[in-house]
């Protein structure tokens, strides 16, 4: 058979190469056109592996961020101002001074003094105490009606937090669940602080309690979300607040985020080192440890997704600590850094103390809790933290509300206070219902309907408290039994701290007097001699009880 020159038949290969074969090429048929019958060393194999795993990482790794930014997407930074709910003065929060203030987190719910499975505001009042003297249901369904939020903090650092002062576990979830369904609320904060942080049996029935609680919520098709609040310094979470996160992601709580507490830095924070430097460096830090501590909770989120999972809360003014002062320069700082991580949170401590102190406190060092210790000017730490930062996004939970066509359910024997009569004198302080809403008097009115629409401010002399709630009842109205004191008598003359009766209710001299009516004190007079007793001191003159 004739061959050209160079053919080969290719069983002929293997008997004039013996020592050659054939190897797999990953390159394509060019590279084995120019390195015919080369295999592949080890190294260029190495190689190849190695670029291998990491087109295959990058891959994983590019999913892997995607899907963090994606989820972090869904949980917007937001404001929320702390309001101590006991302090005096009363701050009402349910009248808000700029849009920032319409979310708020009322603290703090404690065990208490004497039945540690009972929860009380501030260990000073019950819930139904707080509802009749602090009117504090009305005020939250009144900021709901604004479209605000209210939140509840559970803690502090003063006063027993219920998981430490109940042991019973049973208890303890009611306890907890009493103040959720009270206040029909979507979000609560855990604040932990003080001997509380290193009690570990306490952190363990906590988490099993609000576990559970969540867990009912959930099967409700009503979330619950949890933020579990803790000191922190520059360095970040202290070892027992690290403790504290990992029993409670351990104990089942689907927490929304950790909120570091960056105030009162004492030796911590360097002296150059400003409020704002010191906050942003433990958020830094707190952001690295949240990380450790979900992966050794057997889940790995991504940076993105634990920004959204923590908060940081700034004490206004002047802090606790002698010397450290956050000011507003500090707030603008704090409120960029914020909003460039896109933190899921920033609070401050607290609403009640966003204003300038008056002249009459007279040591700007020492920490009020009425006023921040700064001149703040016309400006608010309030809008300055939540600038281009937006409110909580859970859904307000319904308040009721009352239309003026329905004013025929103003009814007296249900109404928790007298229904407006349009011939009948108020004074400063004196209550009614109108519309489904209770109106309180600013000063002596007589005829001035209570929601007219077109007065504005200070020309109306109604403010709208909030509205009629269900299950409301009368409130008991305090009169003066016959005879307690004597009628007034024009002729007489009266000396102070005489009483006497006028019209059925009752009257104390402030001074002198002859021949001056108490009817001048009744429509607001103020030169007039006489006082009209407040509840407080007809009380203390043995009244008896009875329905308005």
């Amino acid at each position: 058979m004739l061959r050209t020159p160079g053919q080969i038949h290719g069983n002929e290969i293997f008997s004039r190469h013996p020592r050659r074969s054939f190897s797999w090429n990953p390159w394509g048929s060019s590279v084995s056109k120019r390195f015919p019958g080369r295999r592949l060393s080890l190294p260029r194999l190495g190689v190849l592996c190695a670029i291998v795993i990491a087109l295959v990482a990058a891959g994983y790794f590019g999913v892997r961020n995607v899907q963090d930014v994606s989820v972090a997407a869904t949980m917007p930074s937001a404001f929320s101002g702390y309001v101590d709910v006991t302090a005096t003065p009363r701050f009402a929060f349910e009248d808000p001074a700029v849009p920032s203030a319409k979310a708020v987190v009322l603290s703090f719910v404690v065990a208490d003094p004497k039945q540690g499975c009972t929860p009380s505001w501030g260990a000073a009042y019950s819930p139904d105490q707080a509802a009749s003297d602090l009117d504090l249901d009305r005020r939250i369904a009144r900021l709901r009606q604004l479209g605000g939020t209210a939140a509840v903090s559970f803690g502090g650092l003063i006063n027993s937090e219920l998981a430490v002062s109940c042991t019973d576990p049973n208890a303890l979830a009611a306890a907890y669940r009493q103040i959720v369904d009270r206040y029909s609320l979507t979000t609560i904060d855990l604040d932990v602080e003080g001997p509380a942080l290193a009690d570990t049996a306490a952190a363990d029935r906590r988490a099993h309690a609000i576990a559970a609680l969540q867990k009912e919520h959930k099967a409700n098709g009503k979330p619950l979300s949890v933020w579990l609040t803790l000191p922190a310094d520059p360095n970040g979470l202290t070892a027992d607040g690290r403790n504290m996160v990992a029993r409670t992601l351990a104990g089942g709580v689907d927490l929304e985020g950790v909120n570091v507490m960056a105030m009162d830095f004492g030796g911590s924070k360097a002296a150059s080192e400003s409020m704002s430097q010191a906050a942003s460096a433990a958020a830094e830090a707190a952001h690295n440890q949240l990380a450790n501590l979900y992966h050794d909770a057997g889940t790995d989120l991504g940076s993105e997704t634990l920004w959204r999972k923590l908060g940081v809360t700034v004490m206004i003014g002047q802090n606790d600590t002698a010397g450290e002062v956050f000011t507003l320069a500090d707030a603008a700082t704090i409120n960029g850094f914020v909003t460039s991580k896109n933190l899921g949170r920033v609070s401050m401590w607290s609403m009640n103390r966003d204003r300038t102190c008056s002249p009459n406190y007279p040591d700007l060092s020492k920490v009020s809790d009425g006023c921040s210790g700064i001149d703040q000017g016309s400006q608010l730490f309030s809008a300055t933290l939540a600038n281009d930062v937006g409110l909580p996004t859970q859904a307000a939970a319904p308040s009721p509300t009352t239309s003026s066509a329905t004013a025929a359910a103003d009814d007296p024997s249900t109404s928790p206070y007298p229904v407006w009569n349009a011939n009948a004198a108020y004074v400063a302080a004196d209550r009614i219902v109108w519309h489904g809403s209770v109106y309180e008097a600013k000063w002596w009115t007589r005829g001035d309907v209570p929601d007219n629409p077109v007065l504005q401010g200070g020309a109306t002399p109604w403010k709208l408290v909030g509205p009629v709630l269900p299950g409301d009842k009368p409130s008991p109205k305090a009169t003066v039994a016959p005879g307690t004191f004597p009628q007034w008598v024009p002729e007489k003359s009266y000396h102070q701290g005489d009483r006497i009766m006028f019209d059925a209710l009752a009257f104390e001299a402030k001074w002198w007097t002859q021949g001056d009516s108490p009817e001048a004190a009744i429509e607001g007079a103020a030169d007039s001699p006489w006082a009209k007793l407040n509840a407080s001191q007809l009380q203390a003159a043995r009244p008896t009880a009875a329905l308005p």
